[in-house]
């Protein structure tokens, strides 16, 4: 099975929080146990080059660069040994969040899932043209400032035990996508709160994959 980034759509999209150290650190210091998993809906998402819409009620817009891994065939209890067998490839998903949404609610789903809230691409490199996915560096720029700079080697719970640990929970399915957590330099944590706006440019960059860029709009 191959697929296109322009014509791809995720079936299901989870997300792995609090999964960099980095992004512990600039938080609360707290490690999760195990990961911790949330949804996106897949009307999320457009492609590079799209324009992301800053919904009426939301006040705190975030960006979040992260390596997403699609799944390539049916997988149900499947050590993390075996995992890489059932990995088609790997993108970039920008995990766009409304982080006053996300704060004052008690889950994230609503606050992730807002149409455009997931940019993906620009596009997918199968698993077998990247030698070590974790050791990859990705960065985010906004406005053309860099903010996030990281390496996925930075995750705590690896790329291939999270796809093992969330197949023993549910079934994944060919076209599913895992996005697998953000490093440090989020616009919410930094040291003087910098959230996106209209206008703003943000570029997601994964090393060996490209860059993912995306505009703000406002339609009020």
């Amino acid at each position: 099975m191959e697929y296109e980034i322009n014509s791809y759509k995720p079936g299901k999209i989870i997300c792995v929080g609090m999964n960099y150290k980095s992004h512990i650190s600039e938080q609360d210091g707290r490690f999760p146990d195990k990961p911790v998993l949330f949804c996106k809906a897949n009307s999320c998402i457009i492609k590079n080059k799209d324009e992301i819409i800053y919904p009426d009620e939301v006040k705190e817009l975030d960006y979040e660069v992260e390596l997403a891994v699609i799944i390539g065939k049916t997988m149900k209890n499947i050590k993390s040994c075996d995992a890489i067998d059932y990995v088609y490839g790997y993108t970039i998903i920008n995990d766009v969040t409304a982080r006053d949404i996300q704060s004052s609610e008690s889950q994230w789903f609503r606050a992730k899932s807002f149409d455009t809230f997931g940019p993906i691409g620009p596009r997918i490199i199968p698993a077998d043209k990247i030698k070590n996915p974790q050791n990859l560096k990705l960065r985010s720029y906004v406005n053309g400032e860099l903010r996030q700079d990281s390496d996925t080697n930075d995750m705590i719970f690896k790329i291939f035990d999270l796809v093992s640990f969330i197949s023993f929970s549910m079934t994944l399915e060919a076209g599913d996508l895992i996005a697998t957590g953000t490093p440090a330099g989020v616009g919410l944590f930094m040291e003087k709160k910098s959230l996106l706006k209209p206008g703003d440019e943000i570029i997601c960059e994964i090393e060996h994959i490209g860059k993912l860029i995306n505009k703000v709009i406002c339609l009020r």
